[in-house]
């Protein structure tokens, strides 16, 4: 794993690059990773660095900065003024609910690419996902109370505005060491998410979502493949209803065209570029980006996330590859070798918070990428969020 000397190398790196940009996921990240999202917690010394890298700093997230479950929440208990945080420019700027949701660093957002009827369907969902998971659960349980499902099946979703999800973590409390258990429930967890997708479909919406699944196993046929519990590895905790386009790889190229606009004043993907209307795959979107950006424009890219996962099939003897920020960290590193950049692409190692994960601290990536792997980490800092913002502490204090 990474030692300390090539952290600091890489901060003595960036610290010499004119114009830099650091795009990071948040849970995971910064974040450690809990059980309740409500009880998340930021550290302040974290909020104050990263404010000091202003444009140079921006969050992509499939998580959400407003509503009560919102980063936003989260930084003005910290804070414990509202007022402060807003006029001093502490809210992580960038691009959440996976690309729709942007905010600058004052907390002033917009949503993009999205409609006024997908933002109804979406207010309304979470009470439908609530009663056919209680549905399930009833089944599944026939020894619990129904207050007690009643109460499981509302702690399971999680009422987000641009993407409701069912999230497992208390209900595998229930499952205890039941591997077969958890995998029953990850399974009705996508029965009901597919129930969501057929309701769009009667609401004449349906080419405007898709399921995302947290962590996975890659895709086929267009949709990401569930990755059930195992001994030592938990699986997929939670699916989210995600507007269809939004990819954090094709919000990456929203960032960097709001990026280029306050530094040149020019958008060189159009003023209203959106996830919605950008390409699909790695490849086109870089090459939209060779068209459209000039060298000179383009930063040097440090790309910084927590979700990757790598597993070999025993069936086929290939790997499957996936996880929710696999996607932007390797469109990073290919912008780096289109435009001639040495962008950088960090892991942090989450599995010190309160949901388990593969971890690095065995001296192995097993379960997080392979040798024949395209990714590449250029950095892994194995104590996890703690690490990363020391690190980042240190290159916001390089760079002013």
């Amino acid at each position: 794993m990474s030692t300390k000397n090539e952290s600091r190398f890489l901060i003595d790196q960036l610290s010499k690059i004119k114009n830099v940009l650091i795009i990071q996921d948040i849970d995971g990240v910064c974040i450690p990773l809990v059980k309740d999202p409500l009880t998340r917690a930021i550290k302040k010394e974290y909020v104050i660095a990263v404010s000091k890298l202003k444009k140079e700093f921006m969050v992509l997230t499939c998580g959400e900065h407003e509503g009560v479950r919102g980063v936003n929440r989260i930084i003005e208990r910290e804070f414990i003024s509202i007022d402060k945080v807003r006029s001093e420019g502490l809210y992580l700027p960038g691009l959440a609910a996976c690309g729709v949701e942007y905010q600058d660093r004052y907390g002033n957002g917009t949503c993009l690419g999205i409609s006024k009827e997908e933002i109804k369907f979406l207010a309304e969902v979470p009470i439908k996902m609530e009663e056919m998971m209680r549905d399930e659960l009833n089944t599944l349980f026939p020894n619990l109370t129904n207050e007690e499902i009643k109460k499981q099946a509302k702690r399971s979703i999680c009422d987000t505005r641009f993407s409701p999800t069912i999230n497992l973590n208390e209900l595998f409390i229930i499952a205890g060491n039941n591997i077969d258990l958890k995998r029953d429930l990850q399974r009705i967890m996508e029965k009901t998410m597919f129930g969501i997708l057929n309701y769009a479909i009667d609401r004449n919406l349906g080419n405007s979502f898709y399921l995302h699944k947290s962590p996975n196993l890659g895709k086929d046929k267009g949709q990401e493949i569930i990755k059930f519990a195992q001994e030592n590895d938990i699986g997929t905790t939670d699916i989210q209803l995600i507007i269809n386009g939004a990819l954090k790889e094709a919000g990456l190229l929203v960032l960097i065209n709001k990026y280029i606009k306050e530094a040149t004043g020019e958008s060189p993907l159009g003023d209203d570029f959106n996830v919605r209307i950008a390409p699909k795959s790695i490849n086109e979107l870089v090459s939209l980006c060779k068209a459209k950006i000039n060298e000179q424009d383009m930063p040097t890219i440090v790309g910084v996330g927590d979700t990757i996962t790598s597993n070999k099939d025993s069936a086929t003897n290939k790997f499957l590859r996936g996880g929710s920020d696999r996607g932007f960290l390797t469109l990073v590193q290919s912008l780096g070798k289109a435009f001639d950049k040495s962008n950088k692409v960090i892991f942090v190692d989450s599995s010190d918070g309160e949901v388990y994960r593969p971890s690095v601290k065995n001296d192995n990536l097993n379960g997080i990428t392979d040798a024949e792997d395209e990714l590449k980490f250029d950095l892994i800092l194995s104590e996890g969020h703690k690490e990363y913002i020391q690190w980042i502490k240190e290159l916001a204090s390089a760079r002013s």
